[in-house]
């Protein structure tokens, strides 16, 4: 879930191969979980999850989300060299698991409904969300013209007019 997962270990972090992801594509949604993570703004979480990578060997980190999510990659990408030493120091983890690990390669990709990112056209996800929309508006149509109602839909989307 996140950088919780990364935090937290453990079966929590699992390898993305071809298999295990080649069938979201054509879903919509958050498939892959999504979450918010206090510990990881800490730099004591963050130590966490650094330890976590260097015990599995992980060098590669593809960061998916919003402002949030892209801001915590650049963190952790600024203070990796800092977090392994400290991580050395403490006996978190051998020299030699530094040495291996002394680059982290992140790729961060903006996944968010709102579409309010700069430099991005359109954001992943806008576009799904606009779709579901379309599809719970069409299927509550009859619904509330058979019982003459009028529902009111609250969608997310923020300043993304055409989505909100």
């Amino acid at each position: 879930q996140g950088y919780q997962g990364l935090v937290d270990g453990g079966d929590n972090i699992k390898e993305a191969t071809w298999d295990s992801v080649s069938m979201m594509l054509q879903l919509g949604g958050t498939v892959i979980g999504s979450a918010r993570c206090q510990d990881f703004r800490t730099r004591e979480g963050r130590l966490k999850a650094a330890r976590n990578l260097v015990k599995r060997g992980i060098t590669n980190l593809c960061v998916i989300g919003g402002d949030g999510s892209l801001t915590g990659a650049d963190t952790f990408r600024a203070e990796w060299s800092s977090l392994l030493a400290e991580l050395v120091k403490a006996g978190g983890i051998t020299a030699e698991e530094a040495k291996k690990s002394s680059y982290l390669n992140i790729v961060g990709m903006v996944g968010s409904i709102d579409n309010d990112f700069c430099g991005t056209d359109m954001t992943i996800g806008t576009d799904s969300a606009l779709h579901r929309i379309m599809e719970i508006v069409d299927a509550i149509t009859t619904t509330a013209q058979s019982h003459q109602r009028t529902f009111v839909l609250e969608v997310m989307g923020r300043h993304c007019g055409y989505v909100a």
